[in-house]
Parts: C-alpha cells; structure tokens; sequence
C-alpha cells in the first residue's frame, strides 16, 4: 500500500511538473504577450507638454521672425512648451490665390519666406524659444508645391499628371494655386527627407506639423522619422486623425473627432452621445501612449466658414477647459487668448488685436494643472479616463483621471440649461481644491452640485 502510495504521488507531482512546464511555455510565447502598439519613443520633454499655433503673418503688423520675438514672454508664462510655425518658406506666385498666396504653396523647401526675415533672423527665433526653456516645430508641406516652385523643371516626374500629362492640384481638390508629388518616385523621398533633415540639422529644430500627413506613404514618414532621430530626437504632428501614423513615425494627430462633437452640442443642439462615444473609444480603441491634439481652434477653421463664437457660443469656455483635462494635449492657436472669434483671412494681411487677453488666465491655470498633476500628462504618462455616473447623463459629463498619487475630475454641465446633478463617485471620495476658484471640496461620494448652464468644475488632489 505504502509503495502504490509513493507511485501514485509520482505520477501527480510528474503531471503537476508537465502543467506547470505547458503553461511557462504558453506564457513565454510571444506570440500571447500584449505588445504596445506606439514604437516611437517620444522626446521626454514632450510628456506634459501643451501646444501654440503661430501664424507669423498675422500676427504683428510687422509680420516678421523679430516682431514675433516680443511674445515669446507672455507665451511662455501663459504655459506653453511647443511653439509651431505655420509655414515658414517662400510662397509660389503662379496662380498664387490672394495678395500674399498661401503659406501652403511652397516654392522653395530650402528657403525663408522673405516677408518674415531672413535665415539667420529665423535662426535667433529657434535659439531664443529654446533659451526660455520652449521647443518649435515648424510646418511641412510634403504633399505638393506651388507651380514655380523649381522642382517642377527640374524634375517633372516627380509630380502627378492628368489623363492629358498636365500638372494637376492634389486629385478631387480645388487646390488650384499647388500641384501634387507623386511618392511612388524614390528620388522625390530622398529629396524630401534630406530637406526634412536639414532644418533640424542645421536649425536645430524640434520637430514638423505635417500638412495633410495621410495624403503621403506611412512608410515614407516612417524612414524620414528614423533620419531625423538620428540626428536629434524631434517631436512630430500629423494634420490626420490615424492609428497606423503612430505606430514608428508620428507623437500626435489631430482630434478633429473631439472637436466636431463638441460643435454637435454647443452649435448644432444635439445630444452629447456623440462625445460620450468618443471618450469611450478614446479609453477602449486609441494606442495608449498616442497623443491627441484638441482644440477649439486652429487655422483650419477658414474651412468650416464659421466663426469660433459661432461653433461653441456660450460654452466655448467649457470646451476649453475639456480640451484642458481629457486625454490628449491641448492647443492654442495664436489670437485664442485675446478672444480672437473669427476665422483669420488665408491670403491676405488680416491682423489680430491684442488689446485684451480675455482668456489668457484660464489657459494659464490650465497648463500649470497638466504641467504639475501627473493625472493629466500625456499618453501612457496620464491617467486613463473614468467615467463617474450621474443622474443627469444627458446634460452632465463628469470624469476622473488618476496617476500615481494625483487625481484631476472635471464635472461639467454641458448644455444651455441649469442642472442638479448627483453623482455617483463612490471611488473618488476625498478633499478636493476646485482649479479656477479656489473652494475646498469634499466628495462623500453621493454629491450633489447646482450647476449654471455651460458651467463646469474642475477637482484636484
């Protein structure tokens, strides 16, 4: 009995050892363990970093690099980290649209637009944002030039052609004063990379916003990503709302998603389950560590034809705020803080007024909250989005965002109408600082808040 006992043991520490050893094996298979999606490694700096469009032009009756140097101060204490040009090289003249043609039709990669200055004048601008502690990106049309632009004499091929074998503007588009590349040639991504490439070796910028960056080959920003990296690590905006562009080539993408359902509920008085739906794939379906530009505002608003107080009335202040405190990284486009509320002329002189800086504070508050509260940082850096329950789902939105010891909620009555409002924040319950007041708040987890229209709340730990 004793020796069919010790057998029997045997065979169960044997069948044990065989499951334990089946097991390692499946858990060391590589092909079960989650990969993260994000491969490209995002300059440290860019961790809580928030975001200013600068349209040189417009910005100073001047319009120059040296007049834009006289903002850099209030910028920089408004809380700002990356600073982006719009573009900065000479503009075409064939077919030019307007008095002064668009910044987008681009006659020399190489060169400086000679409204702003020259290249040492750029030069001192890239050194002194970078002497107060500021990063700049500048913006890259690599999608097409402007008809004169020399390439095309020189290299013809490089463009695509209608049926007939004529330049044409980017195929389905108006876009009559440019004409398309054609990334099939590889002699055009070598010119392109090496231009990209030139300006950050030998401007020592940050980084490119990428006009109409999915009108391009992934694997083209993907190569030029890598040879810029090289020679410095850049920061890299795609105007495009894609995952596959952050995979090896891109830090951030545009929202334009956040931005149109916000405009559905301010604008267009629809419900909030557009935005509701939004922050829930947000959570379930975007790359962890990708970054999301969100914005109330930017120069592509010529686009929409409507003015900013038209799009978000009287709750563009909430809207910057959700903006300020959802997953993503906030922008500024240049004029924003002075109330500007409309759309800036594209191809003309079109100056912004800055006698009064209505919202300047708020940003200011903002962007010192995301600088220091870990909740709010950037990709995988930040807190993932909790949604707390309420029992006025319809009209409140209210979230939590948590990361190591810091915490940020934002409660906010998105409609045109008063509301008590309960909520359910049984796993948020604490003491509490309201950003923008002051107030000392505590949640016992059954809380109870009056709110005016449009009003919101921001809590801190």
């Amino acid at each position: 009995m004793k020796h069919c006992y010790k057998i029997a043991t045997l065979v169960l520490l044997i069948a044990l050892t065989s499951c334990l050893k089946e097991k390692n094996e499946e858990s060391a298979d590589s092909r079960y363990q989650p990969k993260e999606f994000v491969e490209v490694k995002h300059p440290d700096w860019s961790k809580n970093a928030t975001i200013y469009e600068a349209n040189i032009r417009q910005f100073t009756p001047e319009g120059t690099f040296k007049a834009f140097e006289a903002h850099l101060q209030r910028i920089k204490a408004m809380g700002i980290d990356i600073i982006w040009l719009m573009p900065i090289h000479p503009i075409g003249v064939e077919k030019r649209k307007g008095t002064l043609g668009s910044e987008y039709s681009v006659k020399d990669y190489y060169g400086i637009n000679p409204e702003f200055g020259t290249k040492e004048d750029f030069k001192h601008l890239v050194d002194k944002i970078h002497s107060m502690g500021m990063y700049i990106i500048v913006d890259w049309v690599a999608n097409h030039s402007s008809w004169d632009n020399p390439l095309a004499k020189e290299h013809p091929d490089w463009y695509t052609k209608t049926e007939e074998g004529n330049f044409q503007p980017t195929p389905w588009y108006d876009w009559d004063d440019v004409i398309d590349f054609d990334y099939e040639k590889p002699a055009l991504r070598k010119y392109m990379t090496e231009a990209l490439v030139y300006w950050v070796r030998d401007f020592n910028i940050d980084g490119y916003r990428c006009d109409t960056a999915g009108f391009l080959p992934t694997d083209f920003w993907d190569n030029a990503r890598a040879e810029m990296d090289a020679v410095k690590p850049v920061f890299m905006l795609a105007e495009w709302e894609s995952r596959d562009l952050h995979k090896n080539a891109f830090d951030m993408t545009y929202s334009w998603t956040f931005f149109e359902k916000m405009v559905a509920v301010t604008r267009d008085k629809k419900s909030m389950a557009g935005l509701v739906e939004y922050m829930a794939h947000d959570v379930s379906t975007f790359p962890r560590d990708g970054y999301r530009m969100l914005f109330t505002d930017n120069h592509d608003m010529n686009s929409w034809n409507k003015n900013m107080d038209y799009n978000f009335g009287d709750g563009l202040e909430a809207s910057m705020v959700l903006c300020g405190t959802v997953n993503g990284m906030p922008l500024v486009y240049g004029g924003q803080e002075a109330g500007l509320n409309r759309s800036l002329k594209f191809f003309d002189k079109d100056l912004i007024d800055w006698s009064k800086m209505p919202y300047e504070g708020l940003f200011k508050k903002l962007f010192d909250l995301k600088h220091k509260n870990k909740a709010l940082w950037n990709g995988k850096q930040g807190g993932v989005m909790v949604r707390i329950y309420n029992d006025k789902m319809e009209q409140v939105i209210s979230f939590s965002r948590s990361k190591d010891k810091d915490k940020v909620i934002n409660v906010t009555n998105y409609s045109d109408k008063p509301v008590t409002v309960k909520l359910n924040a049984a796993y948020q319950k604490g003491d509490y600082t309201e950003l923008f007041s002051g107030k000392k708040i505590t949640l016992k987890g059954d809380d109870v808040f009056e709110m005016k229209p449009w009003e919101y709340l921001v809590l801190v730990k």
